[in-house]
């Protein structure tokens, strides 16, 4: 049975340093709030025992709220998921946390287009671009480089149905 993963950027970030102490701008809440919104309004999918995992940088985890909280899951924090960590290290992670339940990561550029890259086409260089709050859903037999399926790639800016 194939295994559902939701890889989504989190929302429009202000300017500042530190890196992880960056918050979101109000539209970056919004763009958050409406994809958490869009998500719970899905029935083809069932996120009821979705698991949450956030970069644990700001910016991140207030992204993870707003979708943690139409859905009523609870978020944990996943250290290897920053901006500039390797996706090799994450399908490494992925291949040890598979249970058949979905799983959505809340991370950042570079780090999502070439994770998402990897799994869909083998390759971190050929990842697709993410505007923010964009969420990539793929699924697999195995979490491995190559083997995913891309489902899609929406945005708060499409049309969400």
């Amino acid at each position: 049975m194939a295994e559902r993963l939701l890889i989504m950027r989190h929302g429009e970030a202000g300017q500042g340093m530190p890196d992880a102490a960056r918050t979101l701008t109000a539209r970056g809440e919004q763009e958050a709030a409406r994809m958490g919104r869009w998500l719970a309004e899905r029935r083809d999918l069932d996120l009821t025992h979705l698991r949450l995992l956030a970069s644990p940088y700001v910016r991140a985890r207030q992204t993870a709220v707003r979708i943690a909280e139409p859905l009523g899951v609870e978020i944990e924090p996943l250290p290897l998921i920053t901006p500039d960590d390797p996706p090799e290290a994450v399908v490494e992670w992925l291949l040890g946390e598979a249970n058949g339940r979905p799983m959505m990561l809340v991370s950042h550029m570079p780090l999502v287009a070439a994770l998402t890259g990897l799994l869909v086409e083998g390759r971190g260089d050929r990842g697709p671009g993410f505007p923010t709050a964009a969420l990539a859903e793929l699924d697999a037999e195995v979490w491995a480089a190559g083997c995913a399926r891309l489902h899609g790639l929406i945005s708060p800016a499409d049309e969400l149905r």
